[in-house]
């Protein structure tokens, strides 16, 4: 038997069995009734004192019978095997169930691949950051958005340890021709031209602009030099033949022509351009500039930023390494990639993402850069697939020590000695635009490659869709984008997320009115729906309260919470989805909905604990993207001090409320319609102020809800404009039946005898009643026309005599 767990031998000195019972219930109510399967000796010789089982009054008593009793059963008599001892039975365990894993689609296969990192849970990820000339626009934010948006849900959803490294492009043929021409351009305006001379230098800058464009084949760029040229040709025809006169109307021509002549002076003068920090105030400018923009999109910051002016020395000894293990030459200070040699090598092949492309003359000069496709330097490659590591520097370039002389990066060499420096040998993610593919994604993967001596520097190439301006092209070289600050300046950062939410990550986001209209409405829903479950879990009840009793809707609604659930997880491991998993969470939400009105309709509260999952859950998702952000939503997550706020005044907003309830029910049983008037002003006028919303609905509580109050006075001023429109609509309308009115009364008025005789231009003649008889020419009226102008004549002879009739009835 097993050891004795307790001292019960004082019960067997009690000889009354009622008085052993009361005696054993007390002692096992604050004691555990069996150590292991078998019953002591004690246990076996109390029990047998007791003759029947104890009365259920008595319940631990009562308990510990039944243990011994059934324990009775099944012992063996100390005589008896120990085979026979009582194990566990054989545990029936639950099938096993596939569950959804992530895939991302990669562009090295071009297909969803299953997502391994090569180092546990860690992710190493490189991403194409900005070059920075010029002010940050829509196709930035579509890729660091979408990006962001990726590296939050690897991080917070599927919890990876994500490193992320971003470069900052600071030195480029771009940014060096645009520093040279508004250095140049502002020692032009420093000098204070006449007009005359602006009018002559802009005449000389346009000839060889024109020809440019008359050379120009692609349509995209040659609509934007023909939209350049006719504003400066606009900006011309005031000035050209009254020069002197006209010194204000040359500074307009000099702002509009700043890019034609931006281009002459360059081409002057721009070899002559020396100094080094000329070419670093730019891009230092437009990095800051871009920073702000990421902070005001919400957009997490890298773990490592990296910028190509601090990476020279390592970026020289990159290409010594491509150079050492025989997949590069130099010529004429030039350092070049010998793609030939790369693809014949047995490990390597030149053109992984695109292989389609290689041979395309226009994207390989693209990515050489504006100064570096010269004739002599095109001469100076043994291919045209080759491509600079390291470019030899022209006067008017900035310059850095190298083995070869002078010079300067090539683009593609950036990235990858960047890169390498700080995630090695091999990465999981390298992301960026899908233009970026071809050349500079293949040439950064050759270089790499070449230099690792390996064929996996990247893992998975995750490649952002195009952004369309309303189903156009975007470029900043074409002059057709929209700057961050002017998207932020119609819609939150937020709604700009939503609106990336709402489309898949790598294909084309068309940027327009119906876009954000539909991310802007997405948030309304969303936060709509927060508010009244807010109000659900402030309506009274105590601890025992929250817990209700779930009945068929409750448990309709939770299980397809549970389906909805699985099926944005199953979304997320698709390629991470997320377009399918915020209309699954529309679906949530318009489900959820439709259970709360139908709760309200039968003079019921929804259930507060399933109400309150489903909000957390639908806060944690919109956590995990990040579009909490500016304006509060959610359940108990903000991103502002409102909840705390809430928290304080709600209990005085509710008085408010209460008391406001009580005066209207007052009102309304004495008609009392100014007291009533005065209500409403509070709930439309006064309230909406403060950022409270005040929602009446017939035999239930007022609803209060805290919303911003910029949100509150846009919906209040849609609501009057709205009803403006429909009394203007209704005044209208009055009116028109007015004139119509009046003027069916004045035809009333008119006696058949004289509604012809004015329309002497085309009747001549007429019979005593007043009706033609001659057209206008003394001829007389056909069968035809008379028997139409009868028809006339006889219906005004009864409007008429309803005239005659109705006065004479007044009268």
């Amino acid at each position: 038997t097993a050891a004795q767990p307790f001292d019960y031998g004082f019960l067997l000195h009690t000889s009354e069995e009622a008085t052993a019972t009361v005696a054993l219930n007390e002692y096992l109510s604050s004691r555990s009734y069996l150590a292991g399967f078998s019953p002591s000796r004690v246990d076996q010789e109390v029990f047998e004192l007791l003759h029947r089982p104890p009365s259920p009054q008595h319940v631990h008593a009562l308990r510990w019978y039944r243990h011994i009793a059934a324990l009775q059963r099944d012992t063996p008599s100390p005589d008896s095997s120990m085979k026979g001892k009582r194990v566990q039975p054989p545990w029936s365990a639950p099938a096993a169930s596939n569950l959804p894993k992530l895939r991302l689609y990669n562009s090295l296969t071009r297909t969803k691949e299953l997502f391994v990192p090569q180092n546990g849970n860690k992710v190493s990820w490189y991403c194409c950051g900005p070059t920075v000339y010029d002010a940050s626009h829509m196709g930035h934010a579509r890729s660091y958005i979408s990006f962001d948006i990726l590296r939050r849900i690897l991080m917070n959803y599927f919890k990876y340890d994500v490193f992320y490294c971003m470069n900052i492009t600071d030195i480029d043929d771009k940014i060096i021709r645009r520093a040279r021409q508004n250095y140049l351009l502002e020692q032009y305006r420093e000098k204070k031209p006449a007009a005359a001379q602006i009018l002559q230098d802009v005449l000389s800058a346009r000839g060889p602009f024109q020809a440019k464009l008359a050379e120009t084949t692609d349509p995209d760029k040659k609509q934007m030099l023909e939209r350049l040229d006719s504003a400066v040709a606009a900006a011309l025809g005031p000035l050209q033949g009254a020069v002197e006169s006209k010194a204000g109307e040359a500074d307009v021509l000099l702002e509009k022509a700043k890019d034609l002549l931006s281009d002459w002076l360059d081409a002057q003068f721009g070899s002559q351009v020396t100094e080094n920090s000329i070419f670093s105030l730019l891009p230092k400018f437009w990095e800051g500039e871009y920073h702000n923009d990421m902070d005001a999109l919400n957009v997490l910051p890298p773990d490592v930023l990296t910028r190509v002016s601090e990476y020279c020395p390592e970026i020289v000894d990159f290409v010594k390494k491509i150079l050492d293990n025989g997949f590069g030459y130099e010529s004429n200070g030039s350092v070049y990639f010998d793609t030939a040699k790369f693809d014949t090598s047995q490990k390597h092949a030149y053109g992984k993402l695109v292989p389609e492309a290689v041979g395309d003359m226009k994207a390989l000069q693209e990515g050489e850069g504006d100064l570096s496709v010269s004739a002599d330097q095109l001469s100076e490659k043994r291919s045209q697939n080759d491509f600079a590591l390291w470019k030899a520097s022209k006067p008017g370039e900035p310059s850095w020590d190298s083995p070869w002389g002078k010079g300067r990066p090539g683009w593609h060499i950036e990235c990858s000695a960047m890169a390498g420096s700080i995630l090695g040998e091999s990465m999981d993610i390298h992301g960026g635009g899908f233009d970026l593919r071809f050349p500079h994604h293949d040439n950064e993967l050759a270089q790499s490659e070449a230099y690792f001596e390996n064929d996996h520097w990247v893992r998975y190439f995750l490649h952002t869709g195009h952004l369309t301006i309303a189903g156009c092209k975007m470029s900043k070289s074409l002059k057709n984008f929209i700057t961050i600050k002017d998207a932020l300046a119609k819609n939150t950062a937020r709604q700009l997320r939503l609106a990336f939410l709402m489309h898949s990550w790598k294909d084309t986001l068309d940027y327009s009115s119906n876009t954000m209209e539909s991310a802007v409405h997405y948030e309304k829903f969303l936060n709509e729906f927060f508010l009244n479950v807010k109000d659900i879990l402030r309506a009274p009840c105590d601890v025992t309260g929250q817990f209700e009793k779930w009945e068929a809707a409750e448990m309709e609604l939770n299980e397809s919470f549970y389906e909805r659930k699985a099926a944005v997880h199953e979304a997320l491991c698709d390629n991470v989805d997320t377009r399918s998993t915020m209309e699954e969470m529309r679906a949530l939400v318009t489900q959820s909905n439709t259970y709360i009105a139908s709760r309200k309709s039968s003079k019921l509260q929804p259930n507060r604990m399933l109400m309150k999952s489903i909000a957390l859950y639908l806060t944690d998702m919109l956590k995990v993207r990040e579009s909490l952000c500016s304006i509060p939503v959610g359940v108990f997550i903000h991103c502002t001090p409102l909840q705390n706020m809430e928290t304080t005044v709600m209990p005085y907003l509710k008085v408010l409320s209460d008391f406001r309830e009580s005066v209207r029910k007052i009102a309304r049983e004495q008609n009392v319609t100014e007291v009533l008037q005065l209500c409403d002003v509070v709930r439309n006028d006064t309230l909406p102020e403060l950022g409270v919303r005040l929602e009446d609905h017939e035999g239930l509580p007022t609803v209060v809800k805290l919303v911003d109050k910029e949100t509150l006075l846009r919906e209040r001023n849609e609501k009057k404009k709205m009803e403006d429109e429909k009394k203007n609509k209704k005044e209208e309308a009055a009116k028109k039946k007015q004139e119509q009115e009046l003027a069916k009364l004045a035809k009333m008025k008119i006696s058949p005898c004289d509604m012809f005789r004015s329309e002497t231009d085309k009747y001549s003649g007429f019979d005593e009643t007043g009706f033609p008889t001659h057209d206008v020419e003394g001829k007389d009226l056909s069968k035809g026309q008379t028997k139409k102008l009868r028809k006339l004549y006889e219906a005004q002879d009864k409007l008429h005599q309803e005239y005659l009739q109705t006065n004479q009835n007044g009268c």
